[in-house]
């Protein structure tokens, strides 16, 4: 039986919801949404034992964990608004942003919302086009949505279809966003085993897109083993409908990582989860099941690998990668459970479940990556909350290496990893569990800074906006980007970056 006792006195104070003012529908015709899941991203609902029910009942009593879906946050973080799900039901996902507008993935479409007044968010498009995980981004007037549910083909009515069937479909989908209320969609390029994210390389006249997919089998006509690569695309900016796939870099020529039984607990590499690039350095950092690694990017259809690593002790599934400002860090998450797991407690440790801190040491292709520290969020979580290290974005303050991060139900953290060796806790965010008796998949998934205020798109509560204020972080509230995909990490300090 694990622990619920908090490793320093929770601050408990009830958060004020906001609610969603203004929408403009956007609505394409479709069938009901099936997703598909994947080892690296799903929901839970199971029963637990009375005795561990009876631990979560006791702990919320005795206040050691917030009471069901009760809000607390440190003093130094505000919760100013909170917009539930409305037209598009589904498991809300990833985000990104242009201008005054945030852009909420969900699986089933997505949603576009109005952010100039952080306080009061207006919705202003919604669009419904199933798909699991409708992984979102965004450049110029184009949109980019992942699909990584088999299909029965590729438009937004599509229905759920094996992927044994050969004419099923999975990939990239691309709209038209220059009008913000009326979204059109646009292209769609079918790739190997689907997209279950993707990154953009954007350049002038194209975007390229790098598609992360994995778990192929014998039986799927088009995902077939071995799959030890990521599809390259390349879209024209006046002519989107020419996007197509102009590589398929192999990035594990020896296989990767095998996993079991050769090292039990770790998922084995059959392709990546995420990829984060940092165009004004040419690195990406790919998070990769059982391997992370270092490539350079410099002929972004020709991706080279430079280093990889892996972790058979405490990693179990490589499954993001976010850079410092300064290129010569790299923090990986390890996605334990597949998100659906409880595993910020005292049971699994503080090794497991979290991110790894790896300093980039040498020069150009003699770069390694060294590991130095893990960093979990320091408050252990019930027995029914699905808790580990998930996706999260950069603080832009110059001189410190700060980032705020989604833990699913553990919530949002703010860190400072300035010493690789000594990551340390600034602030946080969360909510109380879904449900004191049984696991109920839910939590932020992906908690992102963007000029000033933290976004955070929970799978269940919808789409929250925090704001910190704080010596640490006050700085990077000068920041401002006209554009932020957090898988493309801006150079925050060159001024063409504002």
């Amino acid at each position: 039986m694990s622990s619920l006792h908090t490793t320093r006195v929770r601050r408990r104070r009830l958060g004020v919801a906001a609610a969603a003012a203004g929408l403009f529908a956007t609505l394409l015709a479709a069938g009901p949404a099936v997703a598909t899941p994947d080892p690296g991203d799903r929901q839970a609902k199971e029963k637990i034992s009375s005795s561990q029910a009876a631990e979560v009942k006791s702990a919320i009593e005795n206040g050691e964990i917030p009471g069901v879906d009760e809000i607390v946050h440190s003093p130094n973080i505000s919760h100013l608004a909170n917009v539930p799900k409305d037209l598009i039901k589904g498991t809300n996902s990833d985000l990104a942003f242009q201008g005054n507008y945030a852009f909420t993935g969900n699986y089933d479409g997505f949603r576009i919302f109005d952010i100039s007044n952080p306080k009061a968010p207006k919705t202003v498009a919604q669009v419904l086009c199933p798909g699991s995980q409708n992984d979102v981004s965004v450049s110029g007037d184009l949109l980019f949505l992942s699909t990584d549910s088999s299909r029965s083909d590729n438009s937004c009515n599509s229905t759920s279809q094996p992927a044994t069937e050969k004419s099923s479909w999975e990939g990239m989908k691309i709209f038209d966003i220059s009008d913000k209320r009326n979204p059109k969609y646009v292209a769609a390029v079918e790739t190997a085993c689907g997209s279950h994210t993707h990154t953009l390389v954007p350049e002038r006249k194209d975007v390229y897109i790098y598609v992360s997919s994995y778990s192929p089998s014998v039986s799927f006509p088009d995902c077939q083993p071995p799959h030890d690569g990521i599809s390259v695309i390349k879209v024209p900016r006046k002519s989107p409908e020419k996007a197509a796939v102009v590589n398929f870099p192999v990035l594990f020529p020896e296989g990767g990582n095998p996993g079991a039984p050769t090292n039990p607990g770790v998922s084995a590499t059959t392709g990546c989860h995420d990829i984060t690039v940092l165009p004004s350095k040419d690195l990406a950092a790919g998070a990769c099941m059982g391997d992370g690694i270092l490539f350079d990017i410099k002929d972004p259809e020709h991706p080279k690998v430079i280093d990889q690593v892996q972790d058979n002790v405490n990693f179990a599934f490589w499954h993001s990668a976010t850079f410092n400002q300064g290129a010569n860090k790299v923090v990986f998450t390890d996605e334990l459970g597949g998100g659906g797991a409880a595993t910020c407690n005292a049971e699994i440790g503080p090794n497991r479940g979290a991110d790894g801190i790896y300093d980039i040491v040498g020069k150009g292709d003699k770069r390694k990556l060294v590991f130095r520290s893990y960093y979990k969020i320091p408050r252990y979580q019930a027995d029914t909350e699905n808790c580990v290290a998930h996706n999260g974005s950069l603080i832009p303050v110059k001189g410190r290496d700060i980032m705020v991060q989604s833990w699913y139900q553990g919530g949002v953290s703010v860190w400072d990893f300035t010493n690789s060796s000594k990551p340390k806790e600034i602030a946080y965010f969360e909510r109380g569990p879904i449900s004191a008796e049984t696991l109920v998949g839910g939590g932020t998934w992906s908690s992102y800074y963007y000029n000033g205020y933290i976004y955070s798109n929970d799978m269940v509560k919808g789409f929250d906006v925090l704001k910190i204020d704080d010596r640490l972080t006050d700085p990077a509230k000068r920041v401002r980007l006209s554009e932020l995909n957090v898988q493309t990490q801006p150079d925050y300090f060159d001024r063409s970056g504002h």
